[in-house]
Formats: structure tokens, C-alpha cells, sequence
């Protein structure tokens, strides 16, 4: 009876201590999946965010013939939200992101763009795991836009938007270049836009489910959850004004 008894409580001993080992390794593998995910979901943003800010500093070089490392780091700053890089797992967040490293070689007319940052991982029972990261491309330094056989009789250029309906005279009106800024999901709706108008989900990039926070722009009346949707791009085009025949000028900047 006795020796009954003893194996009992061998094998609810034996339980014991295997589900005291089982718990922490799958909290552990929770973490370790929540962890990627997070490293993919900011280094997707803070790649989408690099492009977009080095396409406009390919713009700028043709008045300034140089890039602005700091002017550069803004722009990405502000396209994927400082909140959401201040509460991401960034070193030292916003202030984690370096481009010192980025130049524009004017022989080429290409901007080398480097942004360097550190993912911590803070895993229990690790202290001071860290990742480098970096995204590294080149862009073409912009110069404009000339069709096969355009005379240069006309010297003034307008710039056209792809499945725009006016023509602009400034390549920084706002019509071209999208404000866009980063907000919280759960506090969309009490945004306006410049018209006053309530922001819905974007049919393109808005699934449904869960998200921490979305793009918007003052002109638009989406919200987006991917600064690579088509919602949140121009395609642009320098072109000369006597090749904009059937369309009118923009109201803002022509």
C-alpha cells in the first residue's frame, strides 16, 4: 500500500517539475515571437520612411548640390512617428537614428543613404542585448523630367501629378507633397482634415484587426496603416507648359 502511494506522488512530483519547466519556456518563446515581429514591423517603417524622405532630398539637390543628414533624419521622424519610435524597441528611440553616414556625389549625381539604429531586446533574464540594424540604398538625384523631341522654346516647367487634373508651378505645394503624420489608431476618428472631413479606413491597406497607430494627411479623408500604399504616394513629372494641354492650373500654387 505504502509503495502505491510512494509512486503516486513520484508521478505528481514528476508533473510538477515538468510544468515548472514547460511555463517558462513557452512565456520565453511568446516573447521571442513578439520580439520578431516588432523588428520586422519598425525596420518595414523605418525603411518605407527612409525612401520616402530620400526621394525628396534628391529634389533638393538640384538647387543645394548637397544632402542635410539632419534634415533627412527629420523627415523620417516624422513619417513614422516620433511616439511610435520613442515607444518601439529603438536604443534611445528617436534619438537612436543615425545618417551621418549618408552623402551625395555630385560626378554621379546618386546620394549613397545609410541609416544606422540598435534594436534592444530586453529578454528576461538578458540585460543590454542589443541588434544593429542599418538600411543602405542609392538614389538618383532628381533632374527633371524631358520627353524625346520636347523643344526648349518654352522654358518654363510645371510639374503633373499621375492622374492629376492641374498642372503646378511649385514642386512643394501641397497638393504634391503629401503632409503625412503618424497617430494613434484608437484616437482617429476625432481628427479632421483641412475640410473639416472625418478619416475612414483605406480600402488598400486597412484590413481590419488590431493596430498601434496610422498615416494620415491633411488633405486626405483615409487613414492608412502602410506608408507604402499607393494612397499615400505621387508620382510625379516635370514636364514643360506646353505639354500640360488640356489641363488647368493648380488653385494653390498656379
Amino acid at each position: 500500500m505504502n509503495q502505491k502511494r510512494n509512486t503516486r506522488g513520484q508521478v505528481k512530483a514528476s508533473m510538477t517539475i515538468a510544468a515548472s519547466f514547460a511555463l517558462p519556456l513557452f512565456i520565453f518563446a511568446t516573447l521571442c515571437l513578439v520580439y520578431l515581429l516588432e523588428i520586422h514591423a519598425i525596420s518595414f517603417s523605418l525603411r518605407a520612411a527612409t525612401m520616402s524622405a530620400a526621394k525628396d532630398a534628391a529634389v533638393e539637390t538640384t538647387l543645394t548640390e548637397m544632402v542635410i543628414p539632419m534634415r533627412l533624419k527629420r523627415k523620417i521622424i516624422n513619417l513614422v512617428g516620433r511616439e511610435r519610435m520613442e515607444r518601439s524597441i529603438i536604443q534611445n528611440g528617436a534619438n537612436g537614428i543615425r545618417v551621418i553616414r549618408t552623402r551625395y556625389d555630385s560626378e554621379r549625381e546618386e546620394i549613397d543613404v545609410v541609416v544606422t539604429y540598435k534594436l534592444r531586446l530586453p529578454l528576461p533574464g538578458f540585460t543590454n542585448i542589443s541588434v544593429n540594424q542599418k538600411e543602405a540604398f542609392r538614389v538618383k538625384a532628381w533632374t527633371g523630367y524631358k520627353s524625346p523631341g520636347d523643344s526648349d522654346e518654352d522654358g518654363s516647367i510645371v510639374y503633373v501629378a499621375e492622374r492629376g487634373r492641374v498642372y503646378h508651378e511649385n514642386y512643394g505645394c501641397t497638393y504634391l507633397q503629401l503632409s503625412i503624420q503618424f497617430v494613434g489608431a484608437s484616437g482617429v476618428s476625432d481628427f479632421r482634415n483641412e475640410n473639416g472631413g472625418k478619416y475612414y479606413s483605406c480600402e488598400r491597406c486597412v484590413y481590419g484587426g488590431s493596430m498601434a497607430g496610422v498615416y494620415i494627411t491633411n488633405q486626405g479623408n483615409r487613414y492608412h496603416n502602410s506608408l507604402n500604399c499607393g494612397g499615400l504616394k505621387r508620382t510625379i513629372r516635370a514636364v514643360q507648359r506646353n505639354q500640360v494641354n488640356g489641363l488647368g492650373g493648380c488653385s494653390r500654387c498656379s
